[in-house]
């Protein structure tokens, strides 16, 4: 039968006793300077040393060269009492969980007077102190109070505010700490060195959280996985499967999810989480543990090298990008809900309920009116993000004249204009700049600014859809939508398509808190697919030559989106015959609609009707003015003045 590891590498002096140099060099130094009291009370957690700390304090105390901090190892004594040793009969440990009543009190009592047989010290170990009985400590508390020379008494306990207060104040206390986690994977990684077994780093944090900080445990679960390890040593998937834990690769889905507002992706890994037979408590215990360390890599970048976050580096990097993306105050609000969920977990009947609707609310800041001030932290980072790249408002104008506000700028030394001359254009032609921007609007700098970011978030969903995005650029912001110019239009067309065009609006509404429109068009100058639906605005056509004979005032300039034609004086005779109305400007003939028209079967094929429907524009293409001209003469009669 193999030995266990906990009692194979069990401390035979207190050099050997890891983590509690607290506890072990006062007693170092006390025994060396014998000064050594008559009662010890030794207190800490399970695990952590406590009995085996007796063990050698006894055996310091016995030793033929002690009372000695460090034990020869040689002398009847110290072989005796070594951790696999036979036992000496000066040496008496009692279990109090099942002798703790008055009478195994008294028993020891009577025992207690008796001289030692071959030692210096007779030594009673009372170990879980904690359960002997308030009559059992009565009657102990006068041999204790006042012990015969040669009687040394060491309480070990669990619990040292059970033990009776007037036993406890008459022994030196000792409190026993758990092991750090740095200081346990020094210890573990030094007995697998001495075993022999090839452990993965990734292991050692899944065994020190499984002990507990206890090294006792702690040697437990590697026992029990090198006992099941292969020609190849202890696996991470092994070890996962084995202590029941949840996968990194569970949590690092969620977490990404989380930042990215993906609630598809977080209830889609809970799922997978269940059907992978995974207790959904024990996934919300280490969730809140990672969120913990992005909390700590958030707040203090260099918390890894500090010791206060212990995962691998690859892990590491993975993580401070998950606590880059989310706030601290994000990931402070997800800690508290999870830590409450947890709580309300506890005895329940459906984990899977309580684990999705403690998703829900972290995906949902305002749902809960009694988180307080965590919804309102969450959505001013999302903010605060925004204006670190929104671009900086244009200064006010207003105390500077701008001579593009006049609509007709004219000298004031200019004469009144005559009756006959054209009245100025009216106010919706009016060209004014435009207002500034509010503080924290978003452009298309600001968009490519925070690039990579959008990429990184839609490549989680999609690689396709993240490498069409590559090619794009964004070219506008245009109230809602966002324009998106690409070299070719059958890019254009694929990016166009409802998938991804749900992908790009879901990214930026996690990275920049927007719900904009997309728009794409390619590098041509003719708009491609909308996604908004609206009509693409036409390009207003080149101005005609000026026809018109010298001396004769030009139009005014038409707005830029429709062109105006020139009004026409009605024919002598006419009674006050009203103007007829202005019609509206002429559509091209062969201008295809992108909505309506089929989509061509490949590429090849949009390149080719898109060249033959660019060549029959040029062919049909006609003077603006001659169609209003022509349309006046066929509808309403009108002739030109210069015919008449």
């Amino acid at each position: 039968m193999a030995l266990a590891l906990y009692r194979k590498y069990r401390p035979a002096t207190f050099a050997d006793v890891v983590g509690q140099e607290h506890v072990t060099d006062p007693l170092r130094t006390a025994l060396a300077s014998g000064h050594v009291n008559h009662a010890y009370l030794f207190s800490g957690p399970r695990g952590c040393g406590k009995t085996s700390s007796a063990r050698i304090l006894a055996r310091s105390l016995n030793c033929a060269a002690g009372p000695t901090p460090d034990p020869c190892g040689v002398c009847p004594s110290c072989i005796a009492l070594a951790p696999e040793g036979p036992g000496s009969l000066d040496v008496v440990e009692l279990d109090a969980a099942s002798h703790g009543g008055v009478d195994d009190a008294r028993d020891l009592r009577d025992r207690a007077f008796y001289t030692p047989a071959d030692s210096r010290y007779r030594v009673f170990i009372i170990d879980e102190a904690h359960m002997v009985t308030t009559q059992g400590f009565n009657a102990l508390l006068k041999i204790v109070e006042e012990p015969p020379e040669h009687l040394v008494f060491v309480f070990a306990t669990t619990e040292p505010d059970k033990v009776l207060a007037t036993i406890r104040s008459r022994t030196h206390h000792y409190p026993f700490r758990l092991l750090p986690p740095s200081t346990m994977r020094t210890l573990l990684e030094g007995i697998c060195a001495d075993e022999g077994v090839h452990v993965e780093p990734a292991v050692y944090p899944l065994v020190i959280r499984a002990g507990g900080g206890s090294a006792r445990d702690s040697l437990s679960v590697l026992d029990q996985l090198l006992a099941g390890a292969g020609e190849g040593g202890v696996t991470y998937s092994r070890a996962v499967a084995l202590l029941g834990v949840t996968d990194v690769a569970l949590i690092d889905d969620v977490v990404s999810a989380l930042a990215a507002d993906d609630g598809a992706a977080v209830f889609a890994t809970i799922d997978r989480l269940v059907e992978a037979g995974h207790d959904p408590r024990r996934f919300a215990s280490d969730l809140l543990q990672r969120l913990r360390d992005l909390v700590l890599l958030r707040v203090a970048p260099d918390a890894a090298r500090r010791g206060l976050v212990d995962a691998p580096e690859d892990q590491l990097a993975t993580m401070a990008e998950q606590a880059d993306r989310l706030g601290a105050g994000t990931l402070t609000r997800f800690a508290e809900i999870v830590h409450t969920g947890l709580t309300e977990m506890r005895g329940a009947t459906a984990p899977r309920l309580l684990l999705e609707l403690l998703c829900a609310r972290m995906l949902l800041p305002a749902a809960d009116p009694a988180e307080g001030g965590g919804a309102y932290l969450h959505r001013l980072e999302r903010l605060e993000r925004r204006l670190t790249i929104a671009p900086e408002p244009a200064p006010p104008r207003d105390r500077e004249p701008d001579p593009s506000r006049d609509p007709a700028p004219v000298p004031d030394s200019t004469p009144a204009p005559a009756p006959t001359k054209v009245t100025p254009a009216p106010d919706p032609v009016e060209v004014t700049p435009a207002d500034p921007a509010p503080v924290g609007a978003l452009d298309a700098a600001a968009v490519r600014r925070v690039w990579q970011a959008l990429l990184d978030v839609v490549r989680e969903q999609s690689r396709a859809t993240q490498v069409l995005l590559t090619n794009a650029t964004a070219t506008a912001v245009e109230g809602d939508v966002l324009v998106l110019t690409l070299p070719t239009a059958p890019l254009a067309r694929r990016l166009a398509e409802d998938r991804n065009v749900d992908l790009i609006r879901g990214a930026l509404r996690s990275v920049l808190g927007t719900d904009w429109q997309i728009r794409c068009e390619h590098s041509g100058g003719d708009p491609g697919p909308r996604v908004d639906g609206a009509r693409p605005p036409q390009r207003p056509p080149d101005p005609p030559p000026d026809r018109r004979g010298p001396g004769r005032r030009p139009a005014t300039p038409a707005p830029p989106t429709r062109p105006v034609p020139r009004r026409a004086a009605p024919p002598a005779g006419d009674d006050e015959i009203p103007p007829p109305p202005e019609p509206a400007g002429p559509e091209p003939p062969g201008d295809p609609d992108p909505g309506t028209a089929a989509a061509p079967q490949d590429d090849d094929e949009a390149m080719l009707a898109e060249a033959a429907a660019a060549d029959r524009d040029a062919v049909e293409r006609r003077d603006p003015e001659d169609v209003a001209l022509q349309l006046l003469a066929e509808q309403l009669g009108a002739r030109r003045i210069d015919e008449r």
